[in-house]
């Protein structure tokens, strides 16, 4: 086995379980349930996307699947943006008690 192949594969493992880290504490972080459910479902949502891109990646024929890169390069910061805006928008509304 070369080296990029088992840099590859360790890559991959480490990016897997960055997310998953990621996704566990976004989760338990949060102080209400509505939030709770929000961030399950974001996370869910964040995961299916993902795999989605990297599934296009690897099947998409050269030079097309590179294309991807564009619309996940412009839609990956703008969703981060919305689900921060809209987290920090039902942490203060359980706040407040509605």
């Amino acid at each position: 086995m070369n080296m990029g192949m088992v840099g590859g594969i360790v890559g991959g493992i480490v990016g897997i379980a960055g997310g998953l880290i990621g996704a566990y504490f976004s989760i338990r972080n949060t102080k209400g349930s509505r939030e709770k459910r929000f961030m399950i479902k974001s996370a869910a949502i964040a995961w299916c996307v993902v795999i989605i891109f990297l599934l296009s990646l690897f099947y998409l024929p050269k030079p097309y699947n590179f294309l991807m890169w564009i619309p996940y390069g412009i839609l990956l910061p703008v969703a981060i943006i919305y689900m921060n805006k809209k987290q920090n928008k039902i942490r203060e509304e359980e706040r407040k008690g509605k």
